[in-house]
């Protein structure tokens, strides 16, 4: 049982940095992004709807989970019972490890529809920043690298 709970400390803490790597804000850049030259553009927000950011399915839930649920189903009966246990244990933990990693890691969005100076339209998701609160009618500036854009507020 001890162990049991010491890979379930693991797990927990594997999947909170997990969902502590990605920020998908306005206002955060990756160092790739650093120094890059982007297209910015300025509009006026129309619509302000929110949205949920799917978590990741990566491998630390996948993986923790199993050798959590391998650990736990290894110490039931004796030596054949513990080693079906174990690997029963490792299928079930993955499973839910990694259900539990996208659920951890899941984000709350917003969906910024805009209306850019030249009369188009375009909507940019991304994750919602405490710091940043967008309403219609806000002025916005769309900043775009590559196939990625951001939305941050415009300088009066």
């Amino acid at each position: 049982m001890r162990n049991f709970r010491n890979y379930l400390m693991v797990l927990l803490a594997s999947l909170t940095l997990a969902g502590c790597m990605s920020d998908l804000t306005g206002t955060s850049y990756s160092a790739r992004e650093a120094r890059s030259t982007q297209l910015v553009r300025f509009g006026t927000i129309v619509e302000v709807q929110a949205v949920k950011i799917d978590g990741t399915e990566g491998e630390v839930g996948t993986i923790a989970g199993a050798a959590i649920g391998g650990a736990a189903g290894s110490g039931i009966g004796g030596q054949r019972e513990g080693a079906v246990g174990a690997v029963l244990g490792a299928l079930a933990g993955g499973v839910l490890g990694n259900m539990a990693e996208k659920k951890v890691t899941q984000k709350g969005g917003v969906e910024l529809t805009i209306q850019l100076e030249n009369g188009t339209y375009l909507s940019v998701v991304q994750q919602v920043d405490p710091n940043a609160h967008f309403g219609k009618g806000d002025r916005v500036k769309v900043l775009t690298q590559g196939s990625t854009s951001r939305v941050v507020q415009a300088q009066r």
